[in-house]
């Protein structure tokens, strides 16, 4: 066997500065700011936020070193100029993988805000030892705690798509076995398209088994079979749909169509793999039954499971617990008011996402004030939970069967909701962020 060889090179960033050139970072030569700037930028962008927002960390570091800097970013590359005194230096940079990273967001945006304060004090290669420590950095939670937060997030997704207490069962023990094996596959830098397929056919054999095992054992009806698509939803790519909506909203095209078109690969990848399993199973995707539950209760049952929704998502993100407890609270409160807007109003859908998205942003712009945690670290985990997993699957579901009528009418409500998502969001930033709201 060929020995293995990165395709990405790694770049040594203390190979391009002077270790022996002590004196401040606004005093160092625009190479060495450069790699500052762009090493910022790179590690905003591999840690899964925006270009805007990678951009206006980029600028901070750039301004404070009494710099130019323009940058056109994408999901996986960066091409940026640096300018000072007639002189300019271009470098385009790369990352072999994304992933999304709430925690280092936080720290990085904290480094780029606190940046201006220290750049008179500190060399380039003092900041890049502080950026190495960064880097470095450990996710905060092993395999195994991943897997019991997208166990517990799926088995609330499960009942606030209408599952009872059989579906919810299933579909915690299929989660949680479906993303163990995902992050053990990731860890060990399998391929993209590979984790996805071999995780999501994890957590469905894991459902499936499960169910086939209790209408044997209890002679269970066959209906339960429907929640086996619940069981997949961890993979379903919350993050880069809805940053790639909002950079789409900023005229970032090439990372706003980038991030969508990734979001596209592993919804495909995980939706076929479903289907092919559900061929294997002989299940099909169908209605749940229905759960004759008091309003009063079923109100106060939506809002514990939106929490834990919430909560087993954002320490999915590698939220912080305390950073997971606030984005739980927020989806606590707007997801049970669409949910109560769909049933007891005639608002469409997608609107009741809108509003929800909308509720999310104004209350993360709130907390922001009083905490200062990077508003998209509250709000996209908040309102991941809204993203119609079952919608799509249903939709490639029944095109791969030829039911292309059925299908496409699936896929056209799946889109109008992701496509009210980002823009909830949008507008609660234009509303109480006046960066954002500007053309600049």
């Amino acid at each position: 066997m060929s020995k293995f060889r990165k395709q990405h090179m790694t770049i040594d960033w203390h190979d391009m500065v002077s270790s022996e050139n002590c004196k401040p970072s606004i005093d160092a030569s625009l190479t060495e700011k450069a790699t500052l700037v762009g090493r910022v930028g790179l590690m905003m962008l591999s840690v899964g936020t925006g270009a805007w927002r990678v951009r206006a960390s980029m600028n901070k570091i750039a301004r404070a070193l009494n710099i130019i800097c323009n940058a056109d970013i994408g999901l996986l590359s960066i091409e940026y100029t640096c300018a000072e005194n007639g002189e300019t230096y271009t470098n385009a940079l790369s990352l072999n993988t994304t992933s999304v990273n709430t925690d280092k967001i936080n720290i990085l945006e904290h480094f780029a805000d606190e940046f201006h304060d220290k750049a008179g004090k500190y060399s380039v290669e003092h900041f890049h030892k502080i950026l190495d420590k960064i880097q470095k950095k450990s996710g905060n939670y092993k395999a195994w705690n991943l897997a019991l937060a997208s166990a517990i997030a799926c088995c609330a997704f499960t009942f606030l798509l209408g599952g009872g207490i059989i579906e919810m069962i299933c579909a915690f023990f299929g989660a949680g076995v479906g993303n163990y094996v995902r992050k053990r596959m990731i860890d060990n830098h399998i391929t993209l398209l590979a984790n996805v397929t071999v995780g999501v056919m994890a957590a469905c054999c894991t459902y499936m088994l499960l169910i086939k095992c209790a209408e044997y054992i209890f002679a269970i009806p066959m209906i339960h079979q429907a929640g086996y698509i619940c069981s997949m939803l961890f993979v379903i790519p919350g993050f880069p749909l809805i940053t790639g909506g909002i950079d789409l909203a900023k005229l970032d095209l090439r990372s706003g169509l980038e991030r969508i078109t990734y979001a596209l690969l592993i919804i495909i990848m995980a939706t076929m793999t479903g289907w092919l399993v559900a061929l294997i199973f002989n299940f099909a995707p169908s209605e749940f039954a229905e759960l004759n539950i008091h309003p009063i209760l079923h109100l106060f049952l939506r809002m514990i499971t939106s929490f834990f929704g919430v909560y087993g998502f954002s320490l999915m993100f590698n939220s912080k617990r305390k950073m997971a407890l606030i984005s739980g609270i927020i989806g606590m409160i707007v997801n049970t008011i669409r949910l109560e807007l769909i049933d007891f109003t005639a608002i469409p859908v997608s609107v009741a996402a809108f509003i929800g998205a909308l509720l999310a942003g104004l209350l993360a712009s709130a907390i922001k004030k009083k905490i200062g945690y990077p508003r998209i670290t509250l709000t996209v985990p908040s309102i991941v939970i809204m993203v119609p997993g079952m919608y799509m699957y249903k939709g490639i579901y029944f095109i791969a069967v030829n039911d292309i009528a059925t299908g496409t009418l699936w896929i056209s409500k799946a889109a109008l909701i992701v496509l009210a998502l980002p823009l909830g969001l949008i507008f609660a930033r234009i509303l109480t962020d006046n960066n954002f709201r500007k053309s600049s």
